[in-house]
């Protein structure tokens, strides 16, 4: 297939895009570039494909033309750039994406698969829950995801297949490393500092799957026949791997050396707990196992921070932090309040596609 990767350069694209290339699918990814220096290690290369170097807002139809399929991915991607500017994560994660998928169904693309995710559930206790469960969403990045998941509904016909991945929370290493995840971060702060700092009392459930993992479910549901797919949801992880945070918080003591479970001061409960039912992915796509649990992922994520030096202010920096980064673009006046890049600073206000052009 020919398909258009949005965010390609963020932490799920630059996993997915080697994936499809070793699949023999052809990748163009689309890219704002606001995370263009957060590679993992420093000056690592992000694997090359075309590219439209342009916001998700300002993408034009000719741009979608001749795509088989649009995996969606860009976006303002956790609930602290959500609550950045809620009126903005409207206008990027709902009211652009929505335009998006417009866009591309009146250029004939077939398929749309949106990452969207388990907090859509948000407080909902100790059941478990799948895909038929009440949307419960208590942040603003939460709530764009249940209303674009229901405007892509809408689209739904004969000739576009919308498929909803709502993703647990990820972890693991990426080309582009996000620090402000729960296990990479609570690797990262036992590896610099010695302790496994929780910002919770602990007790909230959270699904959590690898990075990789997510790649390779989208991968299968983009390469499924077409009435498996959809207009469906489907959670992608697996229903053994629901933790308490403390519980994550034990496994990093038990993998990184002389580290010691600490609760921040004044630390309370969090109402952002659900866990989920994963099985209709695993019903669905029986090929499809995950192939990592969190205690791999501790190691993997130890002696890759060990092996790149990783120290305290990277947890804390706009490298690997995406609300730092934001907040830097903005004190440097490279982004307007609507995190448009200015045309004095930089070529990636404009659209350009980088390579053949289509």
């Amino acid at each position: 297939m020919r398909v258009l990767v949005t965010g390609h350069d963020g932490y799920l694209g630059a996993v997915l895009v080697p994936l499809l290339l070793e699949r023999d699918h052809e990748a163009v990814g689309l890219d704002s570039g606001l995370f263009a220096d957060c590679v993992f290690p420093a000056g690592a290369a992000p694997t090359a494909i075309p590219e439209l170097r342009c916001d998700l807002r300002d993408i034009e139809p000719d741009d979608l033309a001749g795509f088989d399929a649009v995996v969606h991915f860009a976006a303002l991607s956790n609930d602290p750039l959500g609550n950045l500017d809620p009126a903005l994560t409207t206008d990027i994660n709902y009211t652009g994406a929505l335009r998006l998928a417009e866009l591309s169904k009146a250029a004939g693309v077939r398929r749309f698969l949106f990452s969207s995710s388990c907090s859509t559930y948000g407080a909902a206790g100790d059941e478990l829950l799948d895909e038929s469960a009440a949307f419960n969403p208590v942040t603003p990045y939460a709530l764009e995801k249940v209303r674009l998941e229901q405007a892509l509904a809408g689209l739904a016909d004969q000739d576009f297949s919308p498929t909803y991945l709502r993703n647990a929370t990820a972890y693991g290493l990426s080309p582009k490393l996000r620090l402000d995840l729960v296990l990479n971060n609570l690797v990262g702060w036992a590896v610099t500092t010695g302790r496994v700092l929780l910002l919770s009392d602990g007790t909230p459930w959270r699904p959590i799957v690898h990075v990789e993992d997510i790649a390779r479910a989208f991968l299968c549901v983009l390469e499924a026949p077409r009435e498996r797919i959809h207009d469906q949801a489907f959670n992608v992880g697996r229903s053994a791997h629901n933790y308490r945070i403390r519980e994550l918080g034990e496994i990093v003591v038990e993998t990184v050396p002389g580290s010691q479970l600490t609760i921040a001061p004044g630390a309370g409960p969090d109402k952002r707990s659900y866990r989920v039912d994963f099985g209709k992915l695993e019903g669905a796509f029986p090929a499809w196992q995950p192939r990592w649990d969190a205690r791999l992922a501790a190691q993997e994520l130890y002696d890759a921070y060990r092996a790149a030096g990783l120290v305290q202010a990277d947890l804390e920096g706009p490298r690997y932090i995406r609300l730092r980064q934001l907040e830097r673009l903005r004190e440097r006046g490279e982004v307007d309040e609507h995190l448009r890049f200015r045309p004095a600073t930089t070529a990636a206000a404009a659209p350009a596609l980088v390579g053949p052009r289509p």
